[in-house]
């Protein structure tokens, strides 16, 4: 849309911000792992993975209502806002979904217009929206083309990391169920998560984004948001490996775009399906081809059955998280970039990660439930 393009071309490239070096893997499934990241010294700015000196646990949240401000969650070399929601009646090990807003939006504009929050009311799940600040980008875009901040253990991909720790060793949430989503420049950021820290998350949302490596510079960013990058899956793939030099199973991926949208244009939905079926060693399967109204699921799954890959694509729709309009308890609220098309998406990616069957009631955690998309089972450790 023009004022989203207007606010990311004057947007101001800052420059390179702290890196934080020789950061052990975190991997959620590693026992040994996960005691020490509950120890983490978030307040004296130590890096992430580093014990913290023995004192007193900081004091859980106690329901606050809305999202809260969470203060000194680690370095923050990326100098982003953290912004937690915790439910009334939070589940021990409670799942932990975190959202990325796009250009010109806000955690909390963001949290309305989805309605993840009653989600996590009705799920007792926690949400963490980390927030772009004006200060790194004119637009409060992620600087999702930036190199500075786009590699592993670097600027706002380590602020964001950052902000998962203290989440899940001051706040309770389940290392084995972190997922995320985000829209446009959020979407990009997310596919920037899932390719630098793939040992974090369960599965994750890319809504109107681009490939990982689509760009390096504001010049190259807006070339491929407005005509795509084209690159063979092999390449694609070669980018997404070189992130964080991954060995274990990749998350599971769904992309969400409008066929219209002219601000991110859809060949890049298409470009990141390329991606992730090479990572995922999915390129010679032929996806399932699926239609239910204005939707077209084409799906790609394991040899066990299991769909490692989704793409939605809406007809019709242009630039935006699509929900379902009547702006009721069980839906988002329409707005700019929320467009009504009959389809809660917020509902439909809780659903693909198991957090809600398909009628729409949350479902108990289970450690061995391997949930697929468009809801249905499968059942084996992840």
């Amino acid at each position: 849309m023009p004022s989203l393009f207007k606010s990311f071309a004057s947007a101001i490239r800052k420059q390179a911000k702290g890196a934080l070096k020789g950061l052990p893997a975190w991997r959620p499934w590693d026992k040994a792992t996960t005691p020490a990241l509950r120890q983490l010294d978030h307040g004296s700015g130590a890096g992430v993975g580093q014990p913290a000196p023995k004192r007193a646990r900081a004091p859980h949240l106690v329901h606050p209502k809305g999202l809260q401000v969470i203060e000194n969650f680690g370095s923050n070399p990326g100098g982003l806002a953290m912004y937690l929601y915790t439910p009334p009646r939070p589940r021990p090990r409670s799942a932990l979904v975190v959202v990325l807003h796009g250009c010109q939006q806000n955690a909390k504009g963001y949290d309305k217009g989805s309605g993840w929050s009653k989600l996590a009311d009705r799920g007792d799940f926690l949400l963490l929206y980390p927030e772009q600040q004006r200060r790194n980008n004119a637009g409060t875009c992620f600087n999702w083309f930036e190199p500075a901040d786009t590699t592993r253990d670097h600027g706002e991909a380590c602020s964001i990391r950052q902000m998962i720790a203290k989440a899940v060793a001051y706040h309770g949430a389940d290392p084995d169920r972190i997922f995320i989503c985000g829209l446009s420049a959020g979407g990009a950021m997310t596919n920037v998560m899932l390719a630098c820290y793939p040992e974090v998350f369960a599965a994750g949302a890319i809504i109107a984004g681009l490939p990982y490596g689509a760009a390096t510079s504001t010049k190259e960013a807006l070339e491929a948001m407005y005509n795509g990058t084209v690159k063979s899956a092999k390449t694609w793939g070669d980018l997404v490996r070189a992130a964080a030099h991954h060995e274990g199973r990749w998350p599971r991926i769904a992309v969400w775009h409008g066929s219209q949208d002219t601000t991110v244009k859809p060949v890049n939905a298409g470009e990141i399906v390329k991606q992730w079926t090479n990572v995922q060693g999915l390129g010679a399967a032929d996806p399932v081809v699926e239609q239910s109204g204005a939707i077209t699921t084409r799906s790609w799954r394991d040899f066990g059955g299991t769909t490692r890959l989704a793409e939605y694509m809406v007809a019709g729709m242009g630039h935006g998280a699509p929900i379902d309009g009547h702006g009721g308890a069980n839906d988002g609220t329409p707005g700019p970039f929320f467009p009504s098309i009959g389809v809660w998406s917020t509902l439909r990616i809780a659903q693909d990660w198991g957090l809600f069957d398909k009628n729409g009631a949350p479902v108990k955690a289970s450690r061995f439930a391997l949930p697929a998309f468009n809801g249905r089972a499968n059942h084996g450790p992840e």
